[in-house]
């Protein structure tokens, strides 16, 4: 990588930024924080746009925050479909719009929503009353992503205060759906938002992603004959059926693995396609077989195969398992796309972009920037693959994603935000404000 792209700065700005930048950490943290606090699980994402749309309508920035209608989005690139209640659904977008438009334009994109957070008895400290120790931050988001949002809020911030102001336009964009579908994204490219660039400053330790997988969400709807349990042999366990089909798809993720080894990118990755069975719910009474069982389930693909052939894929395995089964080979399951319908993603036409980065990144870590290998997904996908705007993710050091005790170091977190504005100004370019 070269740094050759990245406009020149004007004198001692670097040292301005990095000032105001630790200036206004401990600030940034306490904001981190509170919109940690928001339980923005999936249909509850409202209180933290309007948390963001606030922060960004107190700096000044052209606000637009608009209900996402499902039926515009339906027939672009990329859909899937949301089950639940989506009438409230919402994207926020700030706009910095310089009086003449002179620097290349630049998406900086976050997350709101993050997933369950499971029995809460098996959290350290509760996942929504944040709480910083040893010099992390620890709650359900804190890493995934909400601490990146606020860093690039917060990266912006510095150049203001460093008495700098960008010459290109630059949209913030606080976005839901991430971890099911990715319409909150979508959504931003159909209201017509475009730039140069888009960065995504999800969590990567400090490296820029190359490469990430796709995903398909399916649903696998088993039926079986309900009899009293002290005649079980009678009937037929939908349950266990469902284990069954389980146990067929398996051998579908084995052997997409094995194709995996020839990837350029995840060919060097141990087992980058997962499969798992991530929702199961069946029966009606502990004391008759259950006539039926719903399990949701997610699987990753790679990059350049398409959604239809891998569909195709999958429903054959089912028909094959079904038929290796005395009840199911008679009596089909379903299977029904419950969310993500994703293509896999690999970053490309986006060498001067990533010259600046590693520019930026190298500036402030005294290292060279490195490379990783997505195996789950991000919002960057869209922008690449279907609108040709370089998308790449970028962020911070974080632990214990989807998991219990979720947390990001503040050391990386702080070296992220001034990376960023140090992007930013080399991306964009900056003058001495008037």
């Amino acid at each position: 990588m070269t740094s050759t792209t990245a406009l020149p700065l004007p004198p001692g700005a670097r040292e301005r930024i990095e000032a105001a930048v630790e200036a206004a950490f401990e600030a940034q943290v306490a904001t981190t924080a509170a919109f940690v606090a928001i339980p923005s699980t999936r249909g509850a994402e409202g209180p933290c746009q309007d948390m963001i749309a606030g922060l960004l309508r107190e700096r000044g920035y052209e606000v637009d925050d608009w209900i996402i209608d499902q039926d515009d989005l339906k027939d672009l690139p990329g859909y899937g479909p949301v089950e639940t209640d989506f009438s409230r659904a919402r994207t926020v977008v700030g706009t910095w719009r310089p009086t003449r438009e002179e620097g290349r334009s630049l998406i900086l994109q976050g997350h709101c929503d993050v997933v369950p957070a499971g029995p809460l008895d098996m959290w350290k400290r509760p996942p929504f009353k944040p709480v910083v120790e040893d010099g992390w931050l620890y709650g359900r988001g804190a890493g995934d992503m909400k601490s990146g949002t606020i860093a690039a809020l917060y990266a912006l911030d510095a150049l203001k205060a460093a008495g700098l102001r960008p010459k290109g336009r630059i949209h913030l964009q606080s976005v839901i759906e991430e971890e099911s579908t990715g319409l909150g994204a979508l959504s931003t490219l159909q209201r017509g938002y475009r730039a140069d660039a888009c960065l995504l400053p999800e969590p990567t330790d400090g490296r820029v992603m190359r490469s990430q997988v796709g995903v398909i969400w399916f649903r696998l709807r088993v039926r079986g004959e309900p009899v009293h349990v002290a005649r079980a042999g009678t009937g037929s366990n939908a349950i266990k059926a469902a284990f069954h089909l389980i146990q067929g798809i398996e051998t579908l993720e084995a052997e997409w693995n094995e194709r995996a080894k020839a990837d350029r990118f995840f060919g060097s990755v141990e087992h980058p396609l997962n499969f798992n069975p991530g929702i199961i719910k069946g029966g009606d009474w502990a004391s008759s077989v259950p006539a039926w069982c719903d399990v949701d389930c997610r699987i990753g693909i790679l990059p350049g195969w398409t959604i239809a052939d891998c569909q195709a894929e999958i429903l054959a395995c089912v028909e094959a398992a079904s038929k290796s089964h005395p009840f199911l080979a008679d009596n089909p399951p379903s299977v029904v796309w419950s969310g993500f319908l994703s293509p896999g993603y690999e970053v490309t036409e986006a060498a001067e972009i990533e010259a600046v980065l590693a520019e930026a990144h190298r500036a402030v870590s005294g290292e060279e920037l490195q490379e990783s290998y997505f195996t789950g997904l991000t919002d960057a996908r869209f922008y690449g693959l279907d609108y040709g705007i370089p998308a790449f993710c970028y962020g911070a050091r974080m632990e214990g994603a989807h998991g219990f005790n979720e947390r990001v170091d503040l050391a990386s977190l702080k070296a992220l935000t001034t990376t960023l504005a140090l992007f930013v100004a080399g991306w964009c370019g900056v003058e001495d404000a008037a």
